[in-house]
């Protein structure tokens, strides 16, 4: 860094200072940037989970039915109880799962924290800097 002028015009340092808050400013925009992509490669997991959710319901479903069958027919089960034990159980391990992919496309969970601080001070620095 090179030693400041005190003999600067007042033109020169406003204009130092806007080029700096025009770079703070780009930079801010790049963490932006780089924070959201990071945010949308999170959506696109929870996305996954919530499909892998929805396709393991179907099969679970079926395969669980048939098991509810059988019990049915091995142990005198009533077929509405049965189909109800089995029809509940997968259907909560499919809520689970998508419930999970769902809470990570929370507001909250995909909210640019890093951002957001760094615009908090550099407001903050910029406000000491105008004084």
């Amino acid at each position: 860094m090179t030693e400041p002028n005190p003999n600067r015009s007042i033109p020169d340092l406003v204009g130092d200072a806007f080029t700096q808050f025009a770079k703070l400013v780009s930079n801010e925009f790049e963490l932006a940037r780089a924070e959201m992509s990071d945010k949308i490669g999170q959506v696109g997991r929870a996305a996954m989970m919530i499909g892998a959710g929805a396709v393991i319901l179907i099969p679970g479903l079926v395969v669980l039915l048939m098991a509810a069958a059988a019990a049915l027919v091995e142990h005198g089960f009533a077929s509405s109880v049965a189909y109800l034990i089995v029809g509940g159980c997968t259907t909560g391990i499919a809520a689970v799962l998508i419930g999970f992919g769902a809470n990570r496309m929370s507001p909250e969970a995909l909210k640019p924290e890093m951002t957001i601080e760094q615009l908090q001070r550099d407001k903050k620095a910029a406000g000491e800097l105008m004084r």
